[in-house]
């Protein structure tokens, strides 16, 4: 056995390399022509059903408007049930014909096989799936009181969507439907003070990658990795390392340091627009992507890069890092900070 291990690892590589350079010139030919035809062939939503989990606010709330826009029927989701109604209220006026609101909790996983049966009880169908209920965390790991007070972020970020997609699978299955996931370029990025958000997010990416070898070419799935958007998450919303929910704009300005952010309206409709055309994996903004080839071919430099400007020396407070001394200084604030995240947030709950 020894031996054959010892064989694959001096022809393996050498292997590897060669096909590598034979097969991918006319394999991505291929993506070429495929991409061009599903941009001319591209999914209609009008009369679809579409649930939408995290539907009250930021990602969520805007891709409520642009499937409303295009005329598809709506589940919405979320836990508060006042912002979802002014949501779906929205929608309606946009081009919705059919809205229902859902309050849920997608950490639990009863109120996930709810809402699916809602969903079906009132359309009788369902076509697209989009998972993007979300919370974050911004803790050093050293940092974390009770670790177990971390679990909602699992709990909602990962099992939220793994609950809500087993109970909808017979659904899209039979309407050979669409899932739409969003994840996070955290799911390969090392940002400090986030591990348990990034591991979610890496779980996500994983699970989904999965499910799309074993459901094969009857449910289409779209992975969607987002850069920093306008959202409560870039507003600065957050757990706590006591496991509270808090907004702190201050601690924001040091995840975000000087990366622009981009809008929500523009993220929203370039993922209806990848979900209609069948793509696999959609970064938006699309010059984020450009970070998972930094992590792939030179993780050193990521991680010192990392380090060097999102970290405070030893003893002092998050807000001493470079990254916030660098937006204070420059009042880059202003210029790649949506006005929508430079305000206090009032929602906390």
């Amino acid at each position: 056995m020894d031996l054959i291990h010892k064989f694959l690892n001096l022809v393996a590589p050498p292997f590897t390399f060669f096909s590598l350079c034979l097969f991918l010139p006319p394999f991505y030919a291929f993506k070429f022509f495929l991409s061009i035809l599903s941009s001319l062939f591209s999914e209609s939503v009008e009369g679809k059903v579409v649930l939408i989990t995290g539907a009250s606010s930021g990602i969520g709330e805007y891709l409520a408007y642009e499937y409303g826009r295009r005329g598809a029927c709506l589940a919405l989701v979320a836990r508060r049930e006042m912002s979802l109604r002014e949501v779906a209220e929205r929608a309606r006026e946009l081009g919705s014909p059919d809205v229902i609101v859902i309050q849920a909790d997608v950490s639990q996983v009863d109120d996930c096989r709810r809402l699916v049966n809602e969903t079906m009880n009132h359309f009788q169908r369902l076509d697209h799936l989009v998972n993007n209920a979300g919370i974050s965390s911004i803790c050093k790991f050293e940092d974390a009181g009770d670790i177990t007070n971390f679990r909602a972020i699992m709990d909602t970020n990962y099992w939220g969507s793994v609950y809500t997609t087993r109970f909808a699978v017979p659904y899209l299955r039979y309407s050979r439907g669409k899932i739409i996931v969003l994840s996070s370029s955290a799911s390969w990025l090392p940002a400090p003070r986030t591990s348990f958000y990034n591991a979610s997010k890496a779980a996500l990416l994983n699970m989904f990658e999965t499910l799309r070898v074993e459901l094969g070419p009857d449910i289409g799935i779209t992975i969607v990795t987002p850069g920093f958007i306008e959202s409560e998450l870039t507003q600065g919303k957050h757990f706590t390392e006591e496991g509270k929910l808090e907004v702190d704009q201050d601690l924001r300005d040091v995840q975000v340091g000087v990366i622009p952010v981009g809008s929500v309206q523009g993220c929203a409709k370039a993922i209806v627009n990848g979900a209609c055309r069948g793509h696999r994996y959609l970064t938006e903004p699309a010059w984020f992507k450009m970070t998972y080839y930094w992590k792939a071919f030179c993780p050193e430099i990521l991680e010192w890069s990392y380090r060097l400007m999102y970290l405070a020396g030893p003893g002092e407070p998050p807000t001493e890092a470079p990254s916030k001394k660098l937006v204070d200084l420059t009042g880059a604030k202003q210029l790649i900070y949506p006005s929508t995240i430079q305000t206090p947030l009032i929602k906390t709950d």
